[in-house]
């Protein structure tokens, strides 16, 4: 194992040990702390946060921009010690912790028998969602991506599995997604991280073009399986409202380039809830690539935009 991997590993072992003595609400601000800290210490990924954010948000004063980077990085921080906190919890006090909004939307989708596929980013508290849907409604599968350091990717996954959930790797998923959709059961999908694949498509998303997976949308028209948004935001005293949108209506049968469509289509609904809170998206994340702007444009002009009337 590196050097590096051991650290890390120690340091969450450490910070787990802490959290189970502390209540929630002091764990949030720990961890808010230790994220605003790691905003002085991460060059590299602060100006990562602050470019995409100016690009974002162009009218906005660079002291605000600075500002959102800063409350992106605490709301980071708290996530990962709320996430370990959460973990050591019994089933009873998962649920007492949340509050939903729409969950009879996932129950209706759920009970027309050809899976649901639920889509999110790395906004809010994506992973306690998960965690708390399998407690009310049912458990469900999620597709993510192994961490490089192997011990943290098995505690990682021990604390999303604690409630009846399941882990699909992200090499062969499509077959066990199709036999998980058959079976009636939901899966669980991320869709705002740069895709390298040669099956990503282009959408606009900020205005920007953005390698996007067409999973999502391939495997919702292959398969007639409802498409749900579905978010996690946070409330006061170390509780969480879970947000579950209305289906995502697919294109028409005759759409051209239909999966693009689809694409975004959601897409258009994970930028609705970033814009509404910036400081709960990982603007960190080099979501937009500069190879991707020199093959197809930088920017996608706002049809309501001078930009858009030149054109």
């Amino acid at each position: 194992m590196k050097v590096r991997h051991r650290l890390e590993t120690l340091l969450v072992r450490i910070v787990r040990a802490l959290v189970r003595l502390l209540p929630m609400p002091a764990v949030r601000r720990l961890g808010h702390g230790i994220g605003r800290l790691a905003y002085l210490l991460d060059g590299a990924r602060r100006r990562t946060a602050l470019e995409n954010l100016a690009n974002a948000f162009p009218g906005r004063p660079a002291h605000e921009r600075r500002q959102l980077a800063r409350a992106v990085f605490s709301h980071f921080g708290g996530l990962l010690f709320e996430l370990i906190k959460f973990g050591t919890w019994s089933r009873e006090r998962m649920l007492a912790a949340v509050e939903t909004e729409g969950e009879e939307r996932a129950r209706q989708a759920l009970a027309e028998g050809r899976g649901v596929l639920f889509f999110t980013g790395h906004f809010g508290y994506w992973e306690i969602h998960a965690l708390t849907f399998a407690l009310r409604v049912e458990p469900i599968s999620m597709l993510a991506r192994p961490l490089d350091n192997r011990q943290l990717d098995a505690m990682l996954e021990q604390i999303r599995t604690c409630t009846g959930n399941t882990v699909i790797p992200r090499r062969g998923a499509v077959r066990r997604i199709l036999r998980d959709l058959a079976a009636g059961r939901g899966v669980a999908i991320l869709i705002d991280q740069h895709l390298y694949e040669a099956d990503a498509v282009y959408v606009g998303f900020f205005q920007r073009r953005a390698a996007t997976t067409s999973a999502l949308a391939a495997l919702a028209l292959r398969t007639g399986a409802p498409v749900i948004p579905v978010f996690a935001l946070p409330l006061a005293g170390g509780r969480y409202r879970l947000i579950y949108e209305h289906p995502v209506e697919p294109p028409l049968s005759d759409t051209h380039d239909a999966v693009r469509e689809f694409t975004q289509r959601c897409t258009d609904v994970l930028e609705m809830y970033v814009r509404r809170d910036p400081e709960l998206w990982m603007w960190m994340h080099r979501r937009w690539r500069d190879q991707d702007a020199q093959a197809v444009g930088s920017r996608i002009p706002d049809p309501g935009s001078r930009e858009s009337a030149d054109v």
